[in-house]
């Protein structure tokens, strides 16, 4: 069979192809992305040997780039997203168009489509916005605080529609933040490493005591495969797992574990509208037997080992952010309101 992966040279979506071609190894993927600075080909190094991966360089937002990836695919993953927040706050066009006009674009292509029988869109636990007691399961109502949450809700409302609307087999995964190997610098845990590696300062929102939960990647990919072969058309699934702490708390985690002083820690202005935790259950996906495998500290060895290994790849991205401006702000805690972009999750 043959699926299409949108956004499959970026973090989550090369993982998923490589797991999908190891896990099912008569099966054909073709990536459709934009290889935009969040996409990398060499992510896909391995995937491409094996013979069973295509990757087409393509616009989401381009009906007939989507319909010559997707002819003849039996499913569609679509990571394709922009999604880091702070360039959201500095400039929502691009998110309105790619998990907007993106996701709609895939949408009306595979509403139209006579193979594909699963549409599986990938969103965010950022679309429920803050939760500060409890946890939400998936009838909870969508609250987003910024730009990219707003989008990425938006996406999910498309999704919902065309399904209820047009019968596309379609679900909607909400996942927690994801960790592991081949994740761009600027997001926070390889932030942190790779800050730490170089010596540099490693910046938190605030007080840094906005509460995430983790999950390693490699766990995502389990849940993601089960939800497309098992899962039902028309649901929602969250996906959380994982350790859930302070920001604070996995910076200094990570930086004892690297042999880091502590003081390279530097709290910056607080990113407006931050919001302060997530928090979701997902009895839904663990009833389709799934749950994490990977312990937090386990993900973080394993991911930490990573980036020592691979300067190559990281190095000439983080330098790239640290001389642009536009990404790396840095302000001073009570410098006034504004985004520190890198700062925290």
């Amino acid at each position: 069979m043959k699926l299409l992966v949108t956004g499959g040279a970026g973090f989550l979506g090369s993982h998923f192809v490589r797991a999908w071609l190891s896990h099912h190894p008569s099966d054909e993927v073709v990536v459709l992305d934009l290889l935009t600075y969040a996409g990398s080909r060499a992510r896909l190094v391995d995937a491409e040997r094996t013979g069973r991966c295509r990757l087409l360089q393509g616009d989401i937002c381009e009906p007939e780039a989507v319909r010559e990836a997707m002819r003849g695919a039996w499913a569609v993953v679509h990571f394709a997203a922009a999604t880091h927040v702070d360039r959201s706050i500095t400039d929502a066009a691009p998110f309105l168009r790619t998990n907007v006009e993106g996701t709609y674009t895939l949408l009306h292509e595979a509403a139209g489509s006579s193979t594909v029988k699963r549409f599986l869109h990938v969103s965010t636990d950022e679309v429920y916005g803050p939760i500060l007691e409890g946890a939400v399961d998936e009838s909870a109502p969508l609250s987003p605080r910024n730009p990219y949450a707003a989008s990425k809700a938006a996406g999910d409302l498309l999704v919902q529609a065309a399904q209820a609307t047009y019968q596309l087999p379609a679900i909607v995964v909400r996942p927690t933040n994801v960790f592991g190997p081949w994740q761009f610098p600027e997001k926070f845990i390889p932030l942190c490493i790779t800050n730490g590696l170089e010596g540099l300062p490693v910046p938190l929102y605030g007080d840094g005591r906005q509460r995430r939960a983790w999950l390693y990647v490699d766990d995502l990919c389990e849940a993601l495969e089960m939800v497309l072969e098992r899962g039902r058309p028309g649901e929602i699934y969250n996906i959380a797992g994982g350790r859930e702490q302070p920001n604070l708390e996995t910076a200094t985690t990570i930086l004892a574990r690297m042999g880091c002083p502590r003081e390279l820690i530097r709290f910056v202005a607080d990113r407006p509208g931050h919001d302060r935790r997530y928090a979701m259950r997902d009895e839904r996906v663990r009833a389709l037997g799934w749950q994490p495998a990977v312990p937090f500290e386990e993900g973080l060895a394993r991911t930490i080992a990573w980036y020592r290994g691979r300067d190559d790849w990281w190095r000439p991205l983080a330098q790239h952010l640290r001389e642009d401006p536009y990404h790396w702000l840095n302000r001073p805690a009570g410098a006034g309101a504004g985004a520190a972009p890198g700062a925290a999750a």
